[in-house]
């Protein structure tokens, strides 16, 4: 998979790890959620023993390698200008229009 992303989002994503390492993952949350699942971003501390690295530049990306197939090998994050949510999308799909972060990693950094 590989993902497209522009300057706006660039900086969203950046300004969301606030100046700490982390990775961010393309993660289906199915946790209290009552339906099959919402996309969230998902802000990690390290990969999982199930994770895939697919993308390093700009930044680190990671799924979950059950995930992997629920998606297409080109996908766009769009962040909204007046909002703190992204659209991801790919030519085939819109994944989701209201997309957020979740910042997962450990409070002790």
């Amino acid at each position: 998979m590989h993902i497209q992303l522009d300057p706006l989002t660039e900086d969203r994503l950046r300004e969301s790890l606030g100046g700490k390492p982390g990775y961010f993952k393309i993660f289906y949350d199915t946790e209290d959620c009552g339906c099959n699942g919402m996309l969230v971003i998902r802000i990690v501390d390290e990969p999982s023993p199930t994770d895939i690295r697919f993308q390093e530049e700009p930044f680190v990306f990671l799924c979950d390698r059950q995930q992997e197939q629920q998606f297409d090998p080109e996908l766009r994050i769009e962040a909204d200008p007046g909002y703190p949510s992204f659209k991801v999308t790919s030519d085939a799909a819109l994944y989701g229009s209201n997309v957020r972060i979740q910042d997962k990693r450990n409070q002790a950094h």
